[in-house]
């Protein structure tokens, strides 16, 4: 692999031209961010969408590092004098890490092994004479007894056949092709192979596992990482199983060509390579790949679930009263403003005596009706079912016009106790931000979600068990590919929300808001460019996903680049129309009625621009301000709670999906326990993953299989429901 091929191999993976990736690559040196090159750079990448974008960003890592590895590898077997020209040209050729690394082994500096000790007793040439296989009568001791020397600690001729033998071995362990070979075969025919290793108490979590086997090739990504969980509790002893005899055959009939005298020495060695060094060598390698395997599945899934959840709607206009559920110290309530301001807190005893629940019910309804509160937003924690029995009471009783939502509380507590947090509500305990935050996340799940670190969501499937410095990369560019997909509304975003746009890190973030602060709401977006540290790069970068409503360019209010901001102009003067004509509600009106009928082609044409540009400019003129989260549907909102005892096999139930793994679906049915849709019982189509069926935050009708209370387990089918 050479610099020079980088971009048509990335090309020839995407199934893009070279000259797509090749653009993509300059714009990414160049200091672009990926939102932006996705957004405001389709003419140069021939509208490469943001995860192309993201595959050539890594991939191209990949590959410079690929070409670095393979410059060192050649200059420290040419400074030993080993490199030839078909080893230059077969590490060339490499287009793997592994399979550099594969032919490097044997030239790699080792720590003295068994065969190293023996080349420094100078049994090497013995060894090469063995291998050579041109001696077929004789003794084998007898040869032997030529290279023994007890200064180099080589007693006899058996030990001197020994070692030679020991340095048979690492060569065939070290040879690339049999290494190939091997990986391959044990990816198809070899199987893990897992049982307890200790009583079954103390390992029932893992019982599934007690007498488990599964082919590799074929074992799924949760399994897996079940199975590696229960290796490091040292609950399970996993063994990786293979057709031990036929591999070592193989080996075999390719080292031993003819009879020889040291035919049987040869085929020992063989065997010793194969037991000791190659296949344990080979069995970490897959143990490991397979373990990268399921963590890239993981954070794939996470990063999925985690891009839903941030993009559900917001319920604007709504006063929302949000209740941080609890037992010993009570449900903590925040009533909070359209606008997030906290008007009230407090705390509710909901679980103790009577006539405690009796003053939390009229304390309850006297915030309702004095705040006008319209929402309420329930936790999902401990106490969350006594507390929806609680409010589905208050309504139903006192006809109140108002429904309920549960709220994914996951990672609340970890904002309260947050600087942030502190920051934004200095005034309010600890316990009482959680119910803050709670009713937020209604409001504008985006904004608030941002604000706490990606990980402790909670909606991935063994996120704790795997590459964390990897999870956090990935999670942090679904939250950045959110942030910008939707934009930010520069007069009131916070910091934890405005260092996710493209071009501002958290210090320029906290300049934006003091500069806000300071003079008052921004008007344009051109001033940005007063804020501290905010250059013309960063401008660039960010400007187009910032919002400014009721600015005094219409245009700031919509997702057009204030570098196109004359071919913008120039479409409305074509169309008849100017820029003002954008906050004006009847002229608006005719504008996206001329606009549904533009055509961009020509437009592009006449105006010099080009298409991809034209056609986002049209799509931003037909609706200025608007949030691409409205055309989601709303969360579901209830009035009476679920109760247990009403949920028996054939029930129908209408549940929002709360998390997608790779086993099934998780779905909130208004139950302290959400309901499980096993892959199976998604679709009567086939499917390659339960994200292809459901995704974060669908509402969805299931009917109902099994309760089972004990397990606190209830069984769901989303194929079998009435349609």
């Amino acid at each position: 692999m050479q610099l020079a091929e980088i971009p048509a191999f990335i090309a020839r993976e995407l199934g893009v031209r070279p000259q797509q990736v090749e653009a993509a690559i300059k714009l990414l040196d160049d200091g672009n961010t990926v939102p932006f090159i996705a957004r405001y750079r389709k003419e140069a990448t021939g509208e490469l969408n943001e995860e192309q974008i993201r595959t050539v960003m890594d991939r191209m890592q990949y590959l410079r590092n690929l070409v670095k590895r393979q410059e060192e590898v050649m200059a420290s077997i040419a400074e030993q004098g080993k490199l030839t020209p078909e080893l230059a040209a077969a590490i060339t050729a490499a287009t793997k890490l592994q399979e550099v690394e594969d032919l490097y082994l044997p030239f790699r500096p080792k720590k003295r092994t068994r065969a190293q000790i023996a080349r420094e007793r100078g049994l090497e040439p013995l060894a090469e004479i063995m291998l050579a296989q041109e001696m077929t009568d004789g003794d084998p001791l007898a040869v032997a007894a030529n290279y023994v020397d007890p200064a180099k600690d080589v007693p006899d001729a058996d030990a001197a056949l020994a070692g030679a033998m020991d340095i048979i071995a690492e060569w065939i362990s070290e040879r690339a092709d049999f290494r190939a070979f091997l990986r391959k075969e044990l990816w198809d025919k070899a199987e893990i192979v897992t049982s307890l290793a200790v009583d079954e108490a103390a390992g029932k979590e893992f019982l599934n596992y007690k007498e488990y086997r599964e082919p590799v090739k074929r074992m799924p990504s949760h399994r897996i990482l079940a199975v590696n969980r229960g290796e490091a509790k040292d609950i399970l002893k996993v063994d990786l199983v293979a057709p031990h005899e036929a591999n070592i055959a193989r080996i075999t009939n390719e080292v031993v060509t003819r009879p020889s005298l040291f035919a049987d020495h040869l085929r020992a060695a063989i065997t010793d390579g194969y037991k000791r060094l190659l296949f344990p060598a080979l069995e970490r390698e897959i143990r490991a790949l397979l373990t990268e395997n399921a963590e890239k599945q993981a954070i794939r899934v996470f990063a999925l679930n985690l891009r839903q959840l941030l993009l559900q709607p917001p319920l604007a206009g709504h006063t929302v009263m949000g209740l941080d559920p609890g037992y010993r110290t009570g449900c903590k309530m925040a009533v909070v403003s359209p606008t997030g301001t906290v008007l009230a807190t407090g705390t509710l005893y909901l679980t103790h005596s009577d006539a405690q629940r009796e003053r939390a019910a009229k304390e309850a309804l006297a915030t309702i009706a004095n705040y006008g509160v319209t929402l309420i937003a329930i936790g999902n924690g401990t106490a969350s079912y006594e507390t929806e029995e609680f409010v589905a009471r208050l309504i139903n009783d006192h006809q109140l016009n108002l429904h309920y939502l549960i709220v994914n509380e996951a990672g609340a507590s970890v904002y309260s106790a947050s600087k942030l947090a502190k920051d934004e509500l200095p005034d309010l305990d600890v316990s009482l931000r959680g119910a803050v935050s709670i009713a937020r996340r209604v409001q504008d799940p985006l904004a608030e979600l941002v604000k706490i670190d990606p990980k402790s969501i909670g909606v991935g499937q063994y996120q704790h068990d795997v590459n964390q410095k990897e999870l956090a990369s990935a999670l942090t560019a679904v939250v950045e590919s959110c942030v910008n997909h939707v934009g930010v509304e520069l007069n009131t975003a916070s910091p934890a929300l405005l260092q996710y746009v493209a071009g501002i890190n958290a210090s320029v973030a906290k300049n934006i808001v003091a500069f806000r602060d300071a003079n008052g709401p921004f008007r344009s977006r051109d001033q940005l460019r007063k804020v501290p540290r905010l250059g013309p790069a960063a401008f660039t970068q960010c400007a187009g996903f910032l919002r400014i409503k009721g600015g005094v360019n219409p245009l700031d209010n919509t997702p057009v680049h204030p570098e196109s901001y004359p071919i913008a102009e120039a479409v409305l003067a074509k169309l008849g129309f100017s820029v003002a004509d954008l906050t004006d509600r009847q002229r608006l009106r005719a504008l996206q009625s001329q606009l549904a009928k533009a055509d961009a082609g020509r437009l592009a044409a006449d105006l010099g621009a080009g298409e991809p540009t034209v056609r986002d400019i049209l799509a931003a003129l037909a609706k200025p301000g608007r949030d691409p989260r409205e055309e989601l549907p709303p969360p579901l909102t209830r009035k009476n709670i679920v109760k247990l005892s009403d949920i028996a096999p054939g029930t129908l139930v209408k549940g929002t999906v709360h998390n997608v793994t790779d086993f099934g679906v998780f779905v909130d049915i208004g139950l302290k326990t959400n309901g499980l849709i096993h892959r199976s019982e998604l679709s009567h189509k086939p499917f390659r993953h339960p994200l292809d069926i459901v995704a974060v935050g669908d509402i969805v009708e299931c009917i109902v299989l099994s309760v089972d209370e004990a397990r606190g387990r209830i069984a769901l089918s989303l194929k079998q429901a009435p349609k």
